[in-house]
């Protein structure tokens, strides 16, 4: 598996110039038949790599594609990282692994067959557009410790994307990240073990860097990514910077609770002062949005006061 990875990806090199590269060049360059480079594009594109052939020609890549660069990814990182061309799921890899992990530890993959969203929405994962990132944290006093860390994840992730140069940025109760106001990131926080001692987390993040055409066809809501940035971010250097930025805001929020983070979601807020509607089953709660409270509950300020809302089957609309 790892060999027919390794050819998959110097055919992806090859072919990340944006110019025709024939199938005969290619073979001539990798060392191996025309039929096995057939084989190795056919592959790429049931993985969701989208790449052009004309008769003549040969093939292109339809757009960019950012790869991991696994050797500097692990030399800088403190903690143990776990990377793979493909896997089910980045989340699974680390529930399933939990008891060997410490704090801090990550899986990434360039391609995920099973990534789910929240309520278990498939999340659309061709091969090396995105960015599908897990981290396991421990949280010694159990889960009701854990209030609130989906809006810490969501600053951190903000924070990030900031410190990269990308701008129009915000936050949408609970954990999702837009940009110019459509959706380019989603957390999917899993957790293990006991209400009132050791619990295990993992937090999946799925964060959109060069969508295609016929992948964002299969996303039924409106969509942003990366692609549009004056300079787009290596992915590399995301994944270093968020896992330590993720790092450094778990290790606050463990200590300090969520009251540090509530002005730095307020300023990514997109509802922030804004009239909006809560889903709950079949009621429909109106009101203004006023943040987030001690214990990530979103407050809004309706006709009966200032009430706060929890829970996860709640749907946030804004009222235009």
């Amino acid at each position: 598996m790892a060999e027919q990875w390794s050819r998959k990806r110097e055919i992806i090199s090859e072919l990340a110039t944006g110019k025709f590269v024939s199938g005969e060049t290619l073979a001539a360059t990798l060392g191996v038949s025309r039929t096995a480079v057939s084989n190795h594009i056919a592959g790429l594109e049931e993985y969701g790599v989208d790449i052009y052939s004309v008769k003549g020609k040969g093939y292109r890549l339809n757009g960019p594609i950012s790869l991991v660069d696994e050797t500097k990814l692990k030399s800088q990182m403190s903690n143990r990282c776990f990377y793979f061309d493909e896997i089910p799921s980045t989340n699974a890899f680390i529930l399933k692994h939990a008891e060997e992990l410490i704090s801090g530890d990550i899986c990434v993959a360039e391609y995920q067959s099973a990534g789910r969203g929240r309520r278990g929405r498939v999340w659309v994962s061709p091969y090396g557009c995105h960015l599908y990132f897990s981290m396991y944290w421990q949280f010694p006093q159990g889960m009701a410790q854990a209030m609130g860390l989906s809006l810490v994840v969501a600053c951190s992730i903000v924070s990030v994307l900031e410190k990269l140069g990308v701008k129009d940025v915000g936050v949408k109760w609970p954990n999702d990240i837009y940009l110019d106001n459509k959706k380019l990131a989603g957390v999917l926080i899993e957790m293990s073990g006991q209400a009132d001692s050791e619990c295990n987390l993992v937090i999946g993040i799925g964060l959109n860097m060069v969508m295609g055409e016929q992948h964002a066809a299969q996303i039924d809501q409106p969509w942003s990514d990366l692609s549009g940035q004056a300079r787009m971010p290596d992915k590399t250097a995301l994944l270093i910077l968020l896992q330590k930025q993720l790092h450094q805001d778990l290790s606050l929020f463990q200590n300090s609770g969520l009251t540090p983070f509530q002005e730095r979601w307020r300023a990514a807020d997109l509802f922030q002062g804004k009239p909006v509607k809560l889903l709950m089953g079949q009621d429909e709660i109106h009101g203004v949005c006023r943040g987030v409270d001690e214990q990530g509950a979103i407050v809004l300020e309706t006709d009966s006061g200032s009430q706060s809302y929890i829970g996860g089957e709640i749907s946030l609309r804004r009222i235009d």
